[in-house]
């Protein structure tokens, strides 16, 4: 007798851990953009205490989307591109949006207060927005950090028009020579098609909240 009720008990805790491996997949691990989809619009709020829509940014033809943070290795060794191709785009219609989705419990380097520091500290002249639940980080399917999704904008359709990396070298830009994000953006600035529409991001894991 003790031991079916050790077997059903163990029968139990199998089925409790099946099932908080599928809860966590569901939370965590959305279905991830792919070029041609739709993207929807969200509403975060930035480190000037403004809650903030793509729809809300004037003379966009798209954005930069880019899945990003404070205290991720491979996020500070692309933080001065990043600020580059806002700079390069912006003007031209394409500006950046940075969004932090790490959970302050795993990384408490990621706090909302520590990403107004940065971004005064770096004198971010993009969006930098907190997304505290996660919900646009499951909704894109963001794996990475950094992890760029690059969007056109025509008749208040959101497109996504590239996924992944921002060039093929993490370490020295100087030796980046395929700049993936860069040349599609430039594409589509042309009217063409994008040719690379996606590649590996390759970065730190989004922190996920634990279950």
């Amino acid at each position: 007798m003790k031991n079916l009720l050790t077997r059903k008990n163990l029968k139990i805790l199998a089925l409790l851990f099946v099932l908080k491996v599928f809860v966590t997949v569901i939370l965590v691990a959305g279905e991830p953009f792919k070029a041609g989809d739709v993207a929807a619009d969200f509403r975060l709020k930035n480190v000037n205490g403004e809650f903030i829509t793509l729809s809300q940014i004037d003379g966009a033809k798209g954005f930069i989307v880019v899945f990003a943070c404070n205290t991720c290795p491979v996020v500070k060794k692309y933080e001065q591109r990043i600020m580059d191709l806002n700079k390069e785009f912006s003007p031209r219609g394409y500006p950046v949006v940075a969004i932090n989705s790490n959970d302050i419990s795993v990384s408490p380097g990621d706090s909302y207060d520590e990403m107004k520091k940065l971004a005064i500290s770096k004198n971010y002249e993009f969006q930098y927005l907190y997304d505290e639940s996660q919900s646009v980080a499951r909704q894109f399917g963001a794996t990475n950090t950094p992890h760029v999704y690059l969007l056109s904008k025509k008749d208040g359709i959101l497109k996504v028009e590239y996924t992944g990396a921002i060039d093929n070298n993490a370490d020295d830009p100087s030796a980046a020579d395929k700049k993936y994000v860069a040349d599609a953006v430039n594409k589509l600035l042309a009217g063409d098609q994008v040719a690379v529409k996606s590649t590996k991001a390759v970065g730190c894991s989004i922190k996920w909240k634990k279950v």
